[in-house]
């Protein structure tokens, strides 16, 4: 399957057209916020998101805010009225790829992020194409199969990689059993584990984006050097 792939730069083009912020002030007001020794880091970061819903568009969110430089937007889905009880899209984007709606709602944070996008669903014959150039993958699909097929691909071709996944977020199940553990060398899991989407409990905005947190906060310690939990 041929690959999308829509490459964003700091051409003007990209730049919201009343935006009177300049990329020197967004690089300031960060550096101001976070050090620029830990910024300097943050702006090096290459990270791939596979999956934009409750989790990975809260991720996508989380990373664009605090500076990280390059993000990696993968799904083959569009945004459905559905999504909009847990997800970072809103009823303009129905029926909109979400790598697109992704895509233009972190450019309005920041117009000079670079994104990489791929409207293509993950399999194991595009994975290791998919995932070569960035150092974090963070695996935020819904499906377990889905699941299944990054997890063990990254972990069979891409071992050097930091893994960030996912399991057990559904209902409104206590916060404090959501948690980060390391699973191995490189893989890291978020979530409780345990709790499956079922009828009256199914996946949720507090919840999904608490888990989508941990996701994030991994990541950026990741990027800072810290690989404990």
């Amino acid at each position: 399957m041929e690959l999308r792939k829509e490459i964003l730069n700091t051409e003007a083009a990209d730049v919201p057209e009343k935006s009177h912020i300049t990329k020197e002030q967004i690089d300031q007001a960060l550096i101001e916020r976070h050090s620029a020794e830990t910024q300097k880091l943050l702006n090096r970061g290459r990270v791939a998101v596979a999956g934009l819903g409750g989790l990975g568009s809260n991720v996508a969110f989380a990373l664009t805010r605090i500076g990280v430089g390059h993000l990696h937007l993968i799904d083959f889905d569009r945004v459905d009225l559905t999504n909009l009880n847990r997800q970072q899209y809103f009823l303009e984007h129905v029926g909109m790829y979400k790598t697109d709606a992704l895509r233009s709602q972190l450019l309005k944070i920041n117009p000079w992020l670079d994104i990489v996008t791929d409207c293509v669903k993950v399999t194991e014959e595009n994975l290791q194409e998919l995932f070569c150039s960035e150092d974090i993958i963070c695996e935020a699909f819904d499906d377990p199969e889905a699941k299944s097929t990054l997890v063990c691909g990254i972990l069979e071709h891409f071992p050097e990689k930091k893994l960030v996944s996912a399991s057990g977020l559904a209902g409104y199940e206590s916060s404090n059993s959501i948690r980060t553990r390391r699973v191995s060398r490189n893989f890291y899991l978020c979530g409780d584990e345990t709790t499956e989407a079922v009828y009256g409990k199914g996946l949720m905005a507090p919840r999904a984006a608490l888990c989508a947190a941990h996701e994030a906060n991994m990541i950026t310690r990741l990027l800072m050097g810290e690989e404990d939990v």
